[in-house]
């Protein structure tokens, strides 16, 4: 009798890890680059509204995309902890030069939910006058699957654990809804999402040393991070030393001709 139990106790885990080996392999990230999110997708804001997609790309600033449902015990919470380290560490203000939007992508989720998340990442991000700009959104389940699906994002619930199994990413998004870049784990180098923005943006934001400084940076799909490039450095530096030399020849000749008249 007890070996038959030993047995089919152990039965039962196989079976338990099988399914949620299972369930973790539907769960991943595919990179779709220029990808178009659904900007006819209706969701909840935090106030209950009903609200498409587009509404937040329709002031022509790009937009930081995440995931994440908003009764997540583990990996959600670090994916925005991240998000807000990151943002508060940017010179860029959220909802000036650019947006943050949240979608839960559990759909038993409601608007109630969104509006005390969003309230506990707002006071900690501590920038006046930027709760306009940081979104957090519940929707259904057809809605959020448009999304997920448009941006390559897979998740899988277990009913044993009552848990999603899902990746921890964000997205750059362009003003037009299209990605820009991804940003997989928890954590965001800031440097690397400034440049993302400044470029999703078509370099509307920031200073005119950013654009300096992105011209001599490169995206590089392979890596995922932004790379000096050594060529085009070397052709700036190149036509600097052309003007200097040309500016030197000119005044030159200047002083020659003055001395001979």
């Amino acid at each position: 009798m007890k070996t038959l139990l030993i047995l089919l106790l152990s039965l039962t885990n196989a079976f338990a890890q099988t399914a949620d080996q299972q369930i973790a392999a539907r769960a991943g990230l595919e990179q779709e680059l220029n990808a178009q999110v659904p900007l006819d997708a209706v969701f909840r804001d935090e106030h209950g509204n009903a609200v498409k997609l587009g509404t937040f790309f329709a002031n022509g600033k790009p937009v930081i995309l995440a995931l994440a449902y908003y009764e997540c015990p583990n990996l959600c919470t670090l994916v925005l902890n991240g998000l807000l380290q990151t943002a508060q560490d940017l010179k860029f203000d959220a909802g000036k030069q650019y947006d943050i939007v949240v979608v839960s992508f559990d759909p038993r989720e409601r608007p109630a939910l969104a509006a005390a998340k969003k309230q506990t990442y707002i006071e900690r991000y501590g920038r006046a006058g930027t709760a306009h700009g940081w979104h957090f959104l519940t929707g259904e389940k057809t809605a959020i699957d448009r999304l997920a699906s448009s941006v390559g994002y897979r998740f899988s619930y277990g009913e044993a654990t009552r848990q999603f199994a899902h990746p921890s990413a964000i997205m750059v998004l362009t003003p037009a809804g299209k990605v820009a870049r991804y940003f997989p784990g928890i954590e965001y180098p800031p440097r690397e999402v400034r440049l993302a923005l400044i470029d999703a943006s078509q370099e509307r934001i920031g200073s005119l040393a950013d654009r300096v400084f992105l011209l001599c940076f490169h995206y590089n799909p392979a890596t995922g991070k932004y790379g000096l490039l050594i060529i085009r450095v070397m052709q700036f530096a190149g036509i600097g030393s052309a003007v200097a030399l040309g500016a030197y020849i000119v005044i030159n000749l200047r002083r020659d001709r003055r001395f001979a008249s």
